[in-house]
């Protein structure tokens, strides 16, 4: 199965699992594919922002049922919770809208915002509007990533697999090292913790 078929028939369930789970790459990598003919930019847009939205909805109810049981079981998360707190007391709207917007701290938010005193129709009415915000953001820069590697390159049909690849290899390398990073922090913690 080639490469453009494999994009067309899981693209948007890639691109919605992607950014349920996390992603920015995945969005710009879908903004790319719809540019060169194999996705539908509405429809990207459209996967990414209810990815993003239930994702951050379903950890903001864990975080609220949850919250302080499920962050315990990840020291890992200490740091960056205290940071998303911090935040948090000094800009309540700020941070709602724009916690998916700072690295490092977005996946940790929405549980810290379900723990907080937030009131839920606010986070679920901010969280709309910052997820559609984000979703056309960044899959439209991805579009036009597109449009301007192919002002760069001529010729981009010859190139297009090779810059798919290389972006999701890179992704991939990326996503690899973050995983190593938390498996390491969790192994040093517990061991700390043993002695």
């Amino acid at each position: 199965m080639s490469i453009e078929i494999l994009i067309q028939k899981f693209g948007y369930l890639a691109i919605f699992i992607g950014t349920f789970l996390e992603g920015e790459t995945i969005l710009v990598l879908g903004g790319f594919a719809a540019h060169q003919g194999y996705l539908v930019l509405p429809y990207v847009i459209l996967s990414a922002f209810l990815g993003t939205l239930f994702g951050d909805q379903l950890f903001f109810f864990i975080g609220r049922f949850k919250g302080r049981e499920f962050l315990d079981r990840r020291l890992n998360w200490r740091s960056r919770v205290e940071k998303a707190q911090r935040l948090l007391d000094r800009h309540h709207t700020l941070v709602i809208i724009g916690f998916r917007f700072i690295y490092g701290i977005r996946t940790v938010t929405p549980f810290v915002l379900g723990m907080s005193n937030v009131k839920t129709w606010r986070f679920v009415l901010l969280n709309i509007l910052s997820a559609m915000v984000w979703a056309i953001g960044i899959g439209t820069a991805g579009y036009f990533f597109g449009v301007t590697i192919e002002a760069l390159i001529e010729d981009i049909k010859r190139y297009e697999r090779i810059i798919i690849t290389a972006i999701a290899v890179i992704s991939f390398i990326i996503w690899g090292i973050h995983f190593w990073q938390k498996r390491k922090t969790i192994h040093l913690t517990t061991n700390q913790e043993n002695n």
